[in-house]
C-alpha cells in the first residue's frame, strides 16, 4: 500500500501508517462483504402480478399518411397535426417478422413524431394486435456509448480503462443488489449503505490503484458519507419529509410497501457518493503530489496548501450541485412560475423542500470531506518513510541523488553542481552571475584573445 504500482504518485509510507490504514480498511471490507452476503436478494418481492401478456417487438416505419386531427372539446389541448394519421410498419422480429401492419399514430399530447425509415418499438397484446410505443433508440445509444468509451480510453489510457471497469462495477451493483434488495423488502437505507460501501471500495481501488493516497481517499469518503447519512436523517425528521412527492413514490409506498422515507435517505447517500469520491480523491492526490515535490513539507504546510485547492474545488462543486438540481427540476419550476405562487409557498412545498434538504445535506458532506481527507492524507504523507542515507528515494524525480556521503548532489535539475569542493557552482540556470563564472577558467572566446593563445596565422599577420 505504500507504493502505487498502477499509476499515480508513489508516496513511501511508514510501516506504522500502513498498519493503521489496514486496521480500519480490512474490517470495513469484511463488514461490507458480510452485508452483501446477508442482504443479497434471492428473487425480489412478489407483487402478485403474473407474467405480462404484452410482448415487445421492433419494427421499421415504411410509410406515414397524415390526416386532419379530430375536433377536441373547448379548452382541451389540441394534438400535434404531425401525429394524426396512420403508419405502415414492418415487424422486425418475432414469429411475424417481415409482416406489414397499418397502425394508428399516437396522438396524445407530447406524443413523438414518426416518419418513414424510423425504427420503432411495437407492443403486441395477447390477441395479436400491434401498437406503436416509441422510437427505438438502441442503435444511437450504442453509438454514444462507444464514442464515450473511446474518448475516455484515448484521454485516460490505462486509467481510462480502469475507470470504465469501475463504471461497470457500479452499474452491476446498482442493478443486481441495491434495486432488487429494496424491492425485496429490505431497509432501503441499510441496502444503500452497504451498496455504497461496496461501490466505493471496489471502484476507488480499481480506478486509482492500491496506494496510500487511495486509502486516505477511501477513509475520507467513509467518514464524510457517514456524516452525510446522519445529517440527512436529522434534516428529514426536522423538515417532516416522508419521501412521497410524486406518483412514483406514492405507487411504491402503497403497492410494494416500501419505506419511502428510507428510500429518500438511500437516494441521498448514493447521490452524495458520486460527488464525494471526486473530492476525496482530488484532495488525497493533491497532498501526495505536494509531498512528492516538496519532501521537506510537514503536516501543517501540506494541510494548508492542499486546503487551498480544496476550497477552490468546493466553491465550484457547490454551483454544480445547484445547477444540476435546477436543471432536473426545470419543468416543475416552470409550473410554479406559471401559477404565480409566492416564493415562500413554493420553497415549503414537499417536492421543493426535499430537493433543498438534499442539496444542503450533500453540500455539507462535501465541505466536511475536504478537511477530513486532507488531514488524513497530510498525516500519512508527513509520516512517510525517509530514504536511506546513501540512497535516494525510489522513483523520486526531484530527490537529490548522491553516489557517496561526501559527494555533491547529482542529477538534480535545480541543484548547483561543482566538480571540486573549492570550485564554484556551474550550470545553475538560476544562479546569479557577475559577468564571469566564479573561479572558473576563461571560456574559449576570452582565452582566444590572449596574445599567447592566438593562432599562428594572426601572429604572422601582425608581424
Amino acid at each position: 500500500m505504500g507504493a502505487n504500482h498502477t499509476h499515480g504518485t508513489a508516496v513511501p509510507a511508514s510501516r506504522r501508517t500502513v498498519l493503521a490504514s489496514l486496521a480500519v480498511l480490512v474490517p470495513l471490507a469484511i463488514v461490507t462483504l458480510a452485508g452483501l452476503l446477508w442482504l443479497w436478494p434471492d428473487g425480489g418481492l412478489d407483487t402478485g402480478g403474473g407474467p405480462s401478456s404484452v410482448e415487445r417487438r421492433s419494427g421499421t416505419v415504411t410509410a406515414v399518411t397524415l390526416r386532419p386531427c379530430p375536433a377536441v372539446p373547448e379548452g382541451a389541448p389540441r394534438p400535434d397535426p404531425a401525429t394524426c394519421g396512420n403508419a405502415v410498419v414492418t415487424v422486425g422480429d418475432g414469429s411475424e417478422a417481415g409482416r406489414n401492419v397499418t397502425l394508428r399514430l399516437p396522438s396524445a399530447p407530447g406524443s413523438p413524431r414518426f416518419a418513414a425509415g424510423d425504427d420503432v418499438i411495437l407492443l403486441r397484446d395477447a390477441d395479436g394486435a400491434y401498437q406503436i410505443s416509441d422510437h427505438d433508440r438502441a442503435t444511437p445509444l450504442w453509438l454514444f456509448g462507444a464514442a464515450f468509451a473511446l474518448a475516455v480510453i484515448a484521454f485516460g489510457r490505462w486509467r481510462g480503462v480502469t475507470a470504465l471497469a469501475g463504471l461497470v462495477v457500479t452499474f452491476v451493483l446498482l442493478l443486481t443488489f441495491v434495486i432488487p434488495g429494496i424491492l425485496a423488502g429490505e431497509s432501503p437505507m441499510l441496502v444503500a449503505i452497504v451498496g455504497a460501501a461496496a461501490i466505493m471500495l471496489t471502484v476507488l481501488y480499481l480506478t486509482h490503484g492500491f496506494s496510500l493516497p487511495t486509502s486516505m481517499a477511501v477513509l475520507g469518503t467513509v467518514a464524510s458519507l457517514a456524516l452525510t447519512g446522519v445529517l440527512s436523517y436529522v434534516a428529514l425528521g426536522m423538515a417532516r419529509l416522508n419521501g412521497v412527492t410524486d406518483d412514483s413514490a406514492l405507487t411504491l409506498g402503497m403497492s410494494l410497501s416500501i419505506d419511502t422515507r428510507g428510500l429518500l435517505l438511500a437516494s441521498i447517500i448514493i447521490g452524495a457518493l458520486g460527488v464525494l469520491d471526486d473530492v476525496t480523491v482530488t484532495q488525497a492526490v493533491t497532498v501526495a503530489e505536494l509531498a512528492h515535490a516538496n519532501p521537506s513539507y510537514g503536516f501543517a504546510r501540506l494541510y494548508r496548501a492542499a486546503g487551498r485547492v480544496g476550497r477552490a474545488h468546493i466553491a465550484s462543486v457547490i454551483n454544480t450541485i445547484i445547477l444540476a438540481y435546477a436543471g432536473a427540476s426545470l419543468p416543475l419550476l416552470l409550473l410554479f412560475s406559471i401559477g404565480e405562487q409566492p416564493l415562500g409557498d413554493v420553497l415549503t412545498t414537499p417536492v421543493v423542500a426535499q430537493e433543498i434538504v438534499r442539496s444542503i445535506v450533500g453540500t455539507l458532506g462535501l465541505i466536511a470531506a475536504v478537511p477530513i481527507t486532507t488531514a488524513l492524507a497530510a498525516l500519512a504523507a508527513s509520516r512517510r518513510a525517509a530514504p536511506e542515507p546513501d540512497e535516494p528515494g525510489d522513483h523520486d524525480f526531484f530527490a537529490p541523488q548522491r553516489s557517496g556521503p561526501d559527494e555533491p548532489e547529482r542529477h538534480d535539475f535545480f541543484a548547483p553542481h561543482a566538480s571540486k569542493p573549492e570550485e564554484a557552482d556551474r550550470h545553475d540556470f538560476f544562479a546569479p552571475h557577475d559577468g564571469h563564472l566564479a573561479d572558473e577558467p576563461r571560456n574559449r572566446r576570452s582565452a582566444a584573445r590572449e596574445p599567447s593563445d592566438r593562432p599562428a596565422r594572426h601572429r604572422r599577420a601582425r608581424t
